[in-house]
């Protein structure tokens, strides 16, 4: 029997909180709560979606970024991009947010969902048409 594991939403907010630069007491001025109740929301499984989107939003990111988080994901987005040219030899370090690498594939799968839907519409409508004229 295989069981979903539930993500922990908290933990990921204070992941991405941490490779975005930011201190917890930042992202609670910019909530308007305190230090403690960011500390709480992040060893919380869930957060309130309005929180949520609020949290989204200072951090810059889509809520779904904070909800699919995984660090394994953006270990393969850094592994991905590390060559083994001479030039990167002695500098195997990250030369850019693998954050923003992975919201860069969330909107680029949004938009072809998006026109994936589209082109589902179209074809519903053209058999409706036939079925109609019938």
């Amino acid at each position: 029997m295989t069981t979903a594991t539930q993500k922990h939403i908290g933990r990921n907010i204070s992941r991405i909180r941490e490779i975005k630069g930011m201190k917890q007491i930042t992202l609670a001025e910019l909530l308007g709560v305190s230090q403690q109740q960011v500390s709480i929301i992040e060893n919380s499984e869930s957060v309130e979606d309005s929180k949520l989107e609020s949290i989204a939003k200072i951090l810059e990111v889509p809520v779904e970024a904070i909800k699919e988080y995984s660090d394994d994901k953006v270990m393969n987005v850094i592994n991905s991009t590390i060559t083994d040219s001479p030039i990167n030899l002695n500098n195997n370090f990250c030369t850019f947010n693998p954050l923003d690498k992975l919201i860069e594939a969330h909107e680029e799968n949004k938009k072809l969902y998006e026109r994936l839907l589209e082109a589902e519409k179209e074809k519903v409508a053209y058999l409706e048409k036939l079925l109609s004229s019938e």
